[in-house]
């Protein structure tokens, strides 16, 4: 299992949010390429990252800060936030970024998933984000009405073979994934699920690997010391090796 690092970004800090509440922006580390490079001497292969400028208005707000993490660091960079258009994947996967994430648009232009798909293939990835089981899209704020279960389907047919499921009620408030929701994911579609949200120290690492999770991304507890990165990365490396 892989273990993802989490940046997210919002005016140039690196910072975090609570449920996705906007209004709970603090800042966590004063620079997000130091941040990247501490992860990666830390063992991290892969980062996480997040314009929530960008996800709130569909811009590419930080995008400058997301290409310099991929140029200064060896890390493989998935990004997210804002990208809702074949210009914005074109842009991050021909500079620099290994994996681009498509959330709005999975709902609202799944012409646009089925397209990048089509020329990107495992390099395109969809947000799943979802509070009691019902998916929202602009930076969480809108309520599409569908159920998580239900997009992911939809995903595996047009072709989309990772799935980032985050619980928003679990989102930076240590309180553990939602397990029972992401294995119920992970039984629905043949696709690798990456979970996000609520991981708080090494037992929900462990937790996550035994549901035979593809990826976990950590973010909050990272910054408050409360997951020890190297720790949560070995803990991953195990599991992959047990199961080869």
């Amino acid at each position: 299992m892989i273990v993802l690092p989490a940046i997210d970004l919002k005016d140039g800090n690196c910072v975090r949010l609570f449920e996705g509440d906007y209004a709970t922006v603090h800042k966590v580390a004063d620079s997000p390429i130091e941040t990247a490079i501490s992860f990666e001497q830390l063992g991290a292969s892969w980062v996480h990252m997040v314009d929530l400028d960008g996800a709130k208005d569909g811009t590419m707000a930080n995008n400058e800060i997301i290409l310099s993490v991929c140029r200064q660091t060896s890390l493989r960079v998935e990004v997210g936030g804002g990208i809702r258009d074949m210009e914005a994947v074109d842009y991050y996967l021909q500079n620099g970024a290994s994996r681009v994430i498509l959330g709005s648009a999975a709902v609202k232009n799944k012409r646009l998933v089925s397209d990048a798909v089509k020329k990107y293939g495992e390099k395109i990835a969809v947000g799943i984000d979802a509070k009691d089981g019902m998916v929202c899209a602009e930076g969480w704020l809108d309520n599409s009405g569908v159920n998580f279960i239900e997009l992911a389907k939809e995903m595996e047919k047009i072709g989309v073979s990772k799935i980032i499921f985050t619980d928003i009620s679990k989102d930076g408030m240590l309180s553990g994934p939602n397990l029972n929701q992401l294995d119920e994911l992970k039984s629905s579609v043949s696709c690798d699920i990456i979970a996000s949200g609520g991981v708080s120290n090494l037992k929900d690492i462990i937790n996550l690997a035994e549901l035979n999770i593809y990826g976990a991304i950590a973010g909050k507890a990272i910054y408050t010391g409360d997951l020890n990165l190297s720790a949560a990365i070995e803990i991953g490396k195990r599991v992959e090796s047990a199961e080869q």
